[in-house]
């Protein structure tokens, strides 16, 4: 649930949304059942992928580990902020996974975790 973007309170965090594409040589072998230019979005929590489209659960446990991660707002000399290409699981297929980061959301955290935020973290 995306909360307003205009407004800010102690109860609220941000997260990209992000896009994550194949990419490779034009004339390089793929074996993964993908096409260069497919794609999926990552919108908060949830995955996105076009109409008529699919992606290989491989090719995807290639990058979720790495998701949560590039959601997060971070140090412009983090390396999260600035590498984005994955190789695709498979040795012999020439297709990267690009990770690029699309707009900021903010939520509300009451919205995303029943669990109340600790007093030491400024929760009541």
């Amino acid at each position: 649930m995306q909360a307003n973007i205009e407004s800010t309170t102690e109860h609220e965090f941000e997260l990209w949304d992000l896009k994550v594409e194949v990419v490779g040589p034009e004339d390089g072998p793929i074996y993964c059942g993908a096409q260069l230019g497919d794609h999926f979005e990552l919108r908060g929590e949830m995955l996105h992928l076009p109409p008529g489209q699919g992606m290989s659960i491989y090719s995807i446990s290639a990058v979720l580990p790495l998701l949560a991660a590039k959601q997060r707002v971070t140090d412009k000399n983090d390396w999260m902020s600035t590498d984005a290409e994955v190789a695709c699981p498979d040795p012999n297929c020439s297709t990267r996974l690009r990770i690029t980061r699309t707009a900021r959301r903010r939520f509300q955290r009451s919205a995303v975790t029943a669990v109340p935020l600790p007093a030491e973290c400024g929760g009541e």
